[in-house]
């Protein structure tokens, strides 16, 4: 039984527990379902706990350790789903008053802190070092950890708050060096190897100490949306920040992509008032390219001020980026999409050619639904960017050219051209696009779709939702009945 643990053998499993293997077996003290479960293997948890293995019973040689705990450490979120369906208490404790959601916010794991609040878990409950979930969250810089708790009712807003200002422009990486030589006890270590990981939003510093052989010894590990989780704690205590103070953090962190900056875009366009119009606008016309990019972000998503921002965004796309940088131009065109104004068309055509392909999927984006009746550059353009060597930028690409409000066979023979293209998702819109022209090429591009496609893809639902444009019932009605070979 172990070892199909190990080698992950679900069908192994299945036979051996027919055969009479005992689900509550032990191995030195540890029991299969805790294998599987640090394993990562939610089938093999599935069956055992099918065929009777308690998820509350401790495990390993000491038997302190508990199966929904060793899955939490890994962020093993399906596991622990399968575990908490199985019975298990989502704030039982194992050895030294450690419960899953402690583990997991330590660890910065969003979506299994998610699945044991959903399951009941308290979200102020104190972990083994005094620290309660919402500040331990706040203390690793993970947004998605504190976005969860506060769904959940989380309170401690005020010491969270603390703690995460108290991180923000701090150096992680001495930090966490600084750390780990203090608790070496005294051994010698001859390097620091840093790594940082974009992961949930922001970027994961990792910082191991190496062993004189270089292998790896001590390590630490800590996320960086300090300052997205200030700003979001800010908002939950009612607090209005000033508009220099959110700009500093987003222009701080200088990565439109990354919590940091896109929970400050979200504050301030939840203002919806006109300081904050004015401040955004005012930042558009500053030298610096990332201070007007937040200037654009800011202005495109501000909800009303449509028919202001959108004179200040055109000017802005007029300058460009010197030198062919993606910034600001990459959030001009970005929020000009969000504005959704067909005055906009010219500058953004004048993005298309950009080199950086971000640009050119924004525009293809941006453009979707905007051009209107008769507008030979916007085709020639959109039929251009939907052969991008970049997959992404066809796609959008090919769903502007599927939005455009005409009909002509240059339409149609760009979007059938695309029904032979490598990305399933752009054969999907290319499809879409044919069946709302009621152009019978459409009908076999979505049977194909619907028959070999992946099931759970985007691709089928963009087929699924062109059905709605086959007029002959029968067909739509054959289409609707295609059932997915592949499972």
């Amino acid at each position: 039984m172990f070892e199909l643990v190990l080698d992950g053998d679900e069908d192994g499993v299945v036979r051996a527990l027919r055969n009479g293997a005992d689900p509550e077996a032990l191995d030195e003290g540890e029991t299969a379902l805790y294998r599987a479960a640090v394993a990562d293997e939610p089938g093999i948890v599935r069956l055992l706990l099918a065929a009777g293995a308690d998820p509350g019973r401790a495990s390993g040689a000491d038997g302190g350790d508990l199966a929904l705990c060793g899955a939490a450490c890994g962020g093993h979120t399906e596991v622990v789903r399968a575990l908490l369906a199985g019975g298990a208490r989502p704030d039982q404790e194992e050895a030294y008053g450690w419960t899953a959601l402690a583990w997991a916010v330590r660890l910065g794991h969003t979506g299994t802190v998610r699945a044991l609040l959903e399951h009941g878990a308290d979200p102020d409950r104190p972990g083994p070092d005094g620290l309660v979930p919402l500040v331990a969250a706040a203390r690793r810089g993970s947004t998605g950890c504190v976005r969860a708790l506060l769904d959940h009712g989380a309170r401690s807003l005020e010491p969270a708050l603390r703690e995460a200002r108290r991180w923000i422009g701090a150096d992680i990486a001495a930090e966490l060096r600084r750390g780990l030589v203090a608790g070496n006890e005294g051994g010698e270590t001859y390097e620091a190897v840093v790594r940082r990981v974009r992961e949930d939003g922001g970027v994961t510093v990792v910082v191991e100490l190496l062993r004189e052989d270089g292998r790896p010894g001590r390590g630490d590990e800590r996320q960086t949306g300090h300052a997205a989780v200030a700003t979001l704690l800010e908002a939950a205590l009612g607090r209005r920040t000033p508009h220099e103070e959110l700009a500093a953090r987003a222009l701080r962190c200088g990565d439109p992509e990354l919590d940091d900056w896109t929970t400050v875009v979200a504050e301030l366009a939840g203002r919806a008032d006109e300081e904050t119009f004015v401040t955004a606008a005012a930042w558009c016309t500053y030298r610096d390219p990332l201070r007007r990019a937040l200037g654009a972000r800011v202005l495109g998503a501000l909800p009303g001020f449509g028919p202001g921002a959108v004179p200040v965004l055109r000017r802005l796309a007029v300058e460009g980026a010197p030198g062919g940088e993606r910034e600001p131009l990459l959030s001009v065109v970005t929020a000009l999409g969000e504005c959704g104004d067909s005055a906009a068309v010219p500058e953004l055509l004048a993005a298309a050619g950009h080199p950086d392909p971000a640009v050119r999927r924004a525009v293809a984006a941006a453009l979707a639904g905007i051009v209107p009746a008769g507008h030979g550059e916007a085709v020639r353009v959109l039929l251009a960017l939907s052969r991008d060597a970049d997959a992404r930028v066809r796609d959008w690409a090919t769903l502007a050219l599927a939005e455009l409000p005409e009909d002509s066979p240059l339409v149609r023979e760009g979007l059938a051209e695309r029904l032979g293209d490598d990305d399933p998702e752009t054969v999907a819109e290319a499809a879409r696009g044919l069946a709302i022209r009621q152009d019978p090429r459409a009908v076999d591009a979505l049977a194909s779709i619907l028959a070999d496609g992946d099931p759970d893809g985007a691709p089928r639902e963009t087929a699924l939702a062109a059905l709605e444009f086959v007029r002959d019932p029968r067909v739509r009605a054959r289409l609707e009945w295609t059932a997915p070979r592949r499972r």
